[in-house]
């Protein structure tokens, strides 16, 4: 599903990644899920461990930020915290382009494996695990968020709400 600029298959790259830096991981292969409530269901976790994984544009910048797929990403924390008047989420067609991902589909890791600054809210951090969609509506990963932060070395903060 993943035909792009980034990689035309993402889901290999966050594999060899993970097996590469020695972190233990679950894939599961599913029908396509299209909301993270799909995901859970079908995954057999908790909503709240669910990585949803969102593209936004702050200032002229993209940058990718992963909340809890059970909390509300408040953009107002975000501009305080970046100290920024000017933020947006991707356009499909932006994503597209930057990516070569479908909504949904976004994984959260930053460099090497998509061209983001990367932050996690607090939200994560508070979970044992951290599932998602790894670069396919068809492909998920489960893994420790322990490992999951030693990875990707996100910038962590509070940008969610209930």
């Amino acid at each position: 599903m993943a035909t792009g600029p980034v990689s035309s298959n993402v889901f290999n790259s966050i594999t060899t990644y993970l097996k590469e830096n020695d972190i233990s991981f679950r894939s599961i292969q599913h029908e396509p899920t299209y909301t993270s409530e799909q995901s859970a269901q079908i995954r057999g976790e908790d909503l709240s461990i669910g990585g949803k994984a969102l593209v936004m544009k702050i200032d002229d910048k993209f940058h990718l930020f992963v909340l809890s797929a059970s909390k509300k990403c408040d953009s107002k924390k975000i501009k305080e915290y970046l100290k920024t008047k000017k933020i947006r989420f991707a356009t499909n067609e932006e994503l597209m382009n930057l990516t070569g991902l479908v909504p949904g589909s976004v994984p959260p890791f930053g460099q090497p494996i998509l061209p983001f600054e990367l932050h996690v809210d607090e939200s994560i951090v508070q979970n044992e695990k951290i599932a998602f969609n790894a670069g396919d509506l068809t492909q998920s990963i489960i893994m420790l968020v322990k490992d999951y932060l030693n990875v990707t070395k996100a910038h962590i903060f509070l940008f969610s709400s209930d």
